[in-house]
Parts: structure tokens; C-alpha cells; sequence
């Protein structure tokens, strides 16, 4: 099927008599609104425009903001938009009209040089999927990467119409809503990097899957949500805060990854560059650590995050294969330390040069990135299961050419070694667990920590009882 582009989209709309309602739109003039003038028509579509700019007649409309391009300001807009609408049509149209209010607040900035931030803004969409139903809302925030403002303004144009488009025709299927948000525009002119669904329309619709959506997409290269799986953008919740990051599978999270990360936030929190605040916590996982073969399994995903909710921190699902794209990326975020636990297997791959053969510095250009916003890797041990050798940061192997450069940043501790660990951890391996897992092997307990165990066999994730339920079946 033709996809249809953004003037197909908003006559569309405006020949639909079925909708009715209000843009409301700061910061990037009206280019959402001005689709549905130009299409023509619009007197079938559109209640009202507003574009607030001034801050006092905006707060007069909106109540006071701290901020104004943020989350709060734009929930205020649709909010009060929506109650207005309902207030004043409801009575004359409301039979035959589903309404909806849209609003934008959006930031315009232009690019000077690489590297620097554009503009950013959150757009939504409160709807009526059919007269006098209650309403269902759709958010997203949006990064702005063209150079220039009138670039930019074009954009908020193009996707607020996608936006408002897939909310009326597409809102049962939300994952080809999130796909069509980047028609006529591509990843290189904006980013989404957060979504929420919300209201009837999206009954059953897991908000984590939307995120997770986002990065598989392409709409962004890495998404965050909250333990409690609230969607949210990486400046809400790292915005002047120190992060440490753990980074891993978790199929599920076991004894050894907690005490890694355990053991790293002590030394990370007794850094000086820390001057005692509480750094967030929070662990990640990569696109490639979700596939099986050439497919993400949804359901084993989320059976991973349930897990990782239950140690109560956020999740952050990135396409950032190399540590130093990952810590490039909490970079933008924060400009406070940045710490990294890692084992000893992972350590020997960033110093693979085989890695960074697509870098024009190749390996030094990788490291260069990796270290230079001050971030620092926390090193655990790794126990040889053949042998019996434990592995340190003090005996790992490293190719001579290297070795130079390998004591100059464990000297000057850009490596740092966690010289506390728990022995019996090491003897842990994932394999084991899993097959305890199928298994339903309460002995389970002993290897991964026990808020994770306890979910595992409640909710039976991973196939807890896999492999009794094939017996009994045979």
C-alpha cells in the first residue's frame, strides 16, 4: 500500500466529518495547523487555533510552568483544550463529532557546528476514537537535527500531521502508528526518542514494547523507561546527575552482574568528582542482545525487564553496540562522572582492534571517545571455569603493542579494579541458571538475587517449569 504523504493526510482528515477540534501550538509557529488550511477543506477539521507565545499570556491560558517545552506544559495544553472543546461543541455536534485536541510546545535552535544540540520539543494528541467516548492521549518527544530553524519548524509540521493521522487510523495498531511518524522525513532530520500510550484506545498496549518499538524502528537509537515501566526521556531522569550503568543481557540478572554493579557504585560514589551526590543507577540492554536469529522475541523481553523492575531501577534499550557510542550518548545528558561496570570479558573486547576497523582512528579514536567525557570502567574478575584462573585487571592479556597504553589508564584510573567481590558469584554461569530455570529449581534462589527470583516463579518467566510441563506432556 501507497503511503500517503502529509497534504494526502491532513485532506483526509479534513474530508472526515467525523473530526472536530483544536491545535494548539508554541515555539514553532503553526505548522501543524497550517497543513489543513493549505489542503484546503479545513473548516471540516479545525475548532480552533492558539499559539500562546507570550510566557504571561501563556501561563494565564495554562497555569505557571517551570519549564515551558516540557511534558507538564504540554499535558496542561491539551487538558484545558479538550475540556473547552467539550465544554463549548459537546451539546450542538457531540453525537455525530469525535473531537480531539492537539498541542505542540517546541523549542526552534539552530546548529552551528557538529556535535551541538538542535531543537527539541513534546508534541501529543488527546482523542475520542468515536463521538461521546472517553478520551485516549498519545505523547511524544521529539530531537530536532537539521541545521537551520525553518528546517526544523518544517519538521514539526510533517510529523505533528503523521501524529494526528495515525492517532485517527491507526491507534489499534500502535507499532504501525510509531512506524509512519517518520513519513517523509528520515532519522537524520529528527529523532523520538519517548512515546506514551494512554486511555481505552490502548487498553492492553505495554508502553515498555512502544519504547522498545522507538530503537527497533530506527525513530532513535536508544529509549529509557522508568521500573515501573513509565516512558520517559533521558533528561528527566540524568539532566546534572552523576550515572552508573550496568550493561548486559540479563536472561535474568544473576548473583555475580548485582555484586559487579554493587561493588562499582562503592567506588563510584566515593569519587571525588562526585562531591557526595547520589548517582541513578540503572542497567541497559542492546537491540543485538534481544535477537534471536534475525528477530526480537517480545514476550522474552519483557520477561527481562519485569525482572530487572524488581531491583527497582530504569532501563535504558539501545542500538549502541560500543561502549563509547553509549557513553558519547549519557554525555548529552549530564555532564557529571559517568561510571561503567564491566567484566573482564568485556574489558578484552574493548581492546579488540578487530572492533573498530570501520573507525578512521580505529581503536585510539574509540577510546579517545570513550574516556574523554571522564568516564571510568569499573572492572570484576572473571573465573576461568576450566582451570580455575581468576582473571584481574593487574594479569589480563593484552596484545604488546597495547600494553603502553593499557597501564597508562588503569594508572591513571580510567580502568579501576574491583578488588571486592564475592568468590562463590564467580562460579555462577548462565547457563546453569537457565536450565535451573526450565528446570523449576528452587535451588535457583541461591544463584540470582531474591526479589528476581521471586518474580521469575510468580509470573513464570524465562519457562519457569519448562521442562516439567514437556514431560508431563510426553
Amino acid at each position: 500500500m501507497e503511503k500517503l504523504n502529509a497534504g494526502q493526510k491532513a485532506l483526509q482528515i479534513n474530508l472526515d466529518a467525523k473530526r472536530y477540534g483544536t491545535f494548539a501550538e508554541i515555539g514553532a509557529g503553526q505548522e501543524v495547523a497550517r497543513w489543513f488550511f493549505h489542503v484546503g477543506k479545513a473548516s471540516g477539521t479545525v475548532a480552533k487555533t492558539i499559539s500562546a507565545y507570550d510566557m504571561a499570556v501563556s501561563d494565564a491560558i495554562y497555569g505557571t510552568a517551570e519549564r515551558y517545552v516540557s511534558r507538564k506544559r504540554l499535558q496542561a495544553m491539551l487538558d484545558l483544550e479538550y475540556d473547552l472543546l467539550l465544554k463549548r461543541l459537546d451539546p450542538a455536534r457531540g453525537e455525530r463529532s469525535a473531537f480531539f485536541a492537539y498541542a505542540d510546545t517546541v523549542a526552534t535552535k539552530p546548529i552551528s557546528r557538529p556535535g551541538e544540540e538542535g531543537g527539541q520539543g513534546w508534541l501529543g494528541i488527546k482523542f475520542q476514537a468515536a463521538p461521546r467516548s472517553e478520551p485516549s492521549t498519545i505523547i511524544i518527544h521529539v530531537r530536532l537535527l537539521d541545521w537551520d530553524t525553518p528546517r526544523q519548524q518544517e519538521v514539526v509540521g510533517l510529523i505533528g500531521v503523521n501524529l494526528i493521522h495515525g492517532a485517527f487510523y491507526q491507534h489499534t495498531e500502535p507499532a504501525q502508528l510509531i512506524g509512519s511518524l517518520l513519513d517523509g522525513l528520515t532519522s537524520q532530520r529528527v529523532e523520538v526518542d519517548m512515546i506514551k500510550f494512554s486511555g481505552p484506545a490502548f487498553t492492553g498496549v505495554d508502553n515498555r514494547l512502544m519504547a522498545l518499538q522507538l530503537v527497533e524502528q530506527w525513530l532513535t537509537e536508544a529509549a529509557m523507561f522508568t521500573a515501573d515501566g513509565e516512558t520517559v526521556i533521558p533528561g528527566e531522569l540524568l539532566y546534572k546527575k552523576p550515572v552508573l550503568l550496568e550493561r548486559g543481557s540479563f536472561r535474568p540478572l544473576t548473583n555475580p552482574m548485582l555484586d559487579m554493579l554493587e561493588r562499582a557504585q562503592e567506588k563510584f560514589v566515593a569519587e571525588p568528582a562526585l562531591q557526595g551526590e547520589t548517582p541513578v543507577v540503572m542497567f541497559e540492554m542492546t537491540l543485538r542482545q534481544l535477537q534471536v536469529g534475525d528477530a526480537i522475541d517480545h514476550r522474552d523481553f519483557l520477561d527481562r525487564v519485569d525482572t530487572l523492575g524488581a531491583l527497582g531501577k530504569p532501563v535504558l534499550i539501545s542500538n549502541f553496540l560500543r561502549y563509547h557510542r553509549l557513553v558519547g550518548y549519557l554525555a548529552r545528558q549530564t555532564q557529571k562522572p559517568i561510571g561503567l561496570p564491566i567484566g573482564l570479558v568485556r574489558l578484552r573486547d574493548v581492546f579488540d582492534e578487530k572492533f573498530y576497523t570501520d573507525l578512521p582512528g580505529g581503536l585510539m579514536e574509540s577510546l579517545g571517545q570513550l574516556f574523554k567525557n571522564g568516564a571510568k570502567l569499573y572492572v570484576y574478575p572473571s573465573l576461568d571455569k576450566k582451570t580455575g584462573k581468576l582473571f584481574t585487571v593487574g594479569n589480563l592479556d593484552i596484545p604488546p603493542h597495547l600494553s603502553h597504553l593499557y597501564a597508562h589508564l588503569v594508572e591513571n584510573k580510567f580502568i579501576v579494579e574491583l578488588d571486592r567481590y564475592d568468590a562463590d558469584a564467580l562460579k555462577i554461569y548462565s547457563g546453569e541458571v537457565l536450565a535451573k530455570i526450565h528446570a523449576g529449581d528452587e535451588s535457583l534462589a541461591k544463584l540470582i538475587p531474591p526479589p528476581i527470583f521471586e518474580v521469575i516463579k510468580a509470573k513464570k518467566l524465562f519457562g519457569w517449569e519448562q521442562a516439567k510441563s514437556v514431560t508431563a506432556a510426553a
